[in-house]
């Protein structure tokens, strides 16, 4: 549910952005309330990635404008815009313990590993703690299983309480008890703190709950509106120009027939109400 504030946690108008000859979007227009969960979904190769690379200031568009936070972005963003990347586990060979990850979080602006005060410290501990990692803190990294090492990149992302919160396909290879614990950990801080949250995911079964829109981008174009707007066979067949079906198998919703294979099939344990 969004918070009701006078300046957008983010807005985007009229944004393109080519990549090789091929137009990944255009025209997008999009306004992101204080509070307001976003999920974006299409296939792979269609710019949504790329779209978390623009707002973070590391991708130019080729029209339109991005402000984050009531600033136009620019460089490497804002301390004020969390980022959580897709999950890859670190490599077993990795010294770096989990409270040092959290901690490039609290003062990564330095070079080299870092050497928290007293006051970060305290910080980092609360974050630890936070996101349910205090059994495992002080271990390498590289021997954590790959949920534990995605709660300590959430808190290294809350590190600077941000007020909107990029995610990009955060839950890609954890199991759904892992699933559940980095969504809840994410939804936390969005309505505690009234953070506005876009969320990158092939999958919307985890998320769907707690999502207030949908940006759904494939074939150059998107779409967005509500869950019960967006997923649909009408609305999806035009936008990927197919014939696409949206299917309920249970307690299941199943895409069908989307061209991207990895894309076609977005499960839910939630009824989609229309």
């Amino acid at each position: 549910m969004s918070t009701s504030r006078s300046q957008p946690a983010l807005e985007i108008r009229n944004a393109s952005l080519r990549r090789d000859d091929r137009d990944l979007w255009s025209g997008l227009d999009l306004v992101v309330e204080p509070g307001e969960f976003i999920a974006v979904l299409g296939p792979s190769g269609s710019g949504k990635t790329t779209l978390l690379r623009a707002i973070l200031g590391l991708e130019d568009l080729s029209a339109g404008t991005i402000a984050a936070l009531g600033a136009p972005v620019a460089g490497r963003g804002s301390r004020g815009i969390g980022y959580i990347p897709q999950q890859r586990p670190l490599p077993p060979e990795t010294s770096l313990r989990g409270r040092d990850l959290v901690a490039l979080g609290v003062d990564g602006h330095r070079f080299g590993l870092p050497f928290p005060k007293r006051g970060d410290r305290a910080k980092i501990d609360a974050l630890i703690d936070a996101v349910g990692a205090s059994e495992f803190a002080d271990r390498p990294v590289g021997l954590l299983s790959g949920g534990e090492q995605q709660r300590l990149r959430v808190g290294q992302a809350l590190a600077d309480d941000p007020r909107l919160l990029l995610c990009d396909e955060p839950l890609t290879s954890l199991d759904l008890a892992n699933q559940q614990a980095v969504i809840g950990l994410i939804d936390r801080h969005r309505t505690s703190t009234g953070a506005a949250v876009l969320l990158v995911t092939h999958d919307i079964n985890p998320v769907l709950s707690k999502v207030d829109r949908i940006l759904y981008i494939a074939n150059g174009r998107f779409t967005l509106g509500t869950p019960a707007d967006v997923l649909r066979s009408d609305v999806l067949s035009d936008l990927y120009g197919a014939n696409v079906f949206v299917l309920r198998a249970g307690d299941r919703l199943v895409v069908v027939g989307a061209p991207d294979a990895e894309a076609s099939h977005h499960h839910h344990e939630h009824e989609l109400h229309e």
